[in-house]
């Protein structure tokens, strides 16, 4: 199995393709402020699992950390993106909820590195 087989890599990468697909409903103003940097934090949580699957079982701790990080940072802007407008409410919950998976496995895949 390599590291684009992994169900968090999937989940990570559906929920990109998600928030992709809201992108023509999100106000301009929003556009180039907080949803590119929710953007730009999916990308970079997506680097960093893919990083964690190719590094070596004693390494993969620091960039699960930074994938868990970049998590929780996109967990608070897409709140903020609600609360200001920016995406709806059922955007919103459709995210939150891709977001909570992902923030579960991940934390079960930093305790069982933890344990090694």
């Amino acid at each position: 199995m390599n590291e684009f087989d992994t169900p968090i890599f999937k989940k990570s990468y559906d929920l990109y393709k998600v928030f992709y697909g809201y992108r023509a409903d999100v106000p301009k103003q929003d556009r180039y402020t907080i949803w590119q940097k929710c953007e730009t934090l999916m990308v970079e949580m997506l680097e960093s699992i893919l990083l964690a699957g190719q590094t070596a079982k004693a390494e993969k701790l620091p960039a699960l950390e930074e994938a868990s990080m970049k998590l929780n940072l996109l967990r608070v802007f897409i709140r903020l993106m609600c609360d200001v407008k920016a995406i709806d409410n059922k955007k919103y919950v459709s995210l939150e909820t891709k977001i909570d998976e992902i923030g579960r496995m991940l934390g079960g895949w930093i305790k069982s590195t933890k344990e090694r």
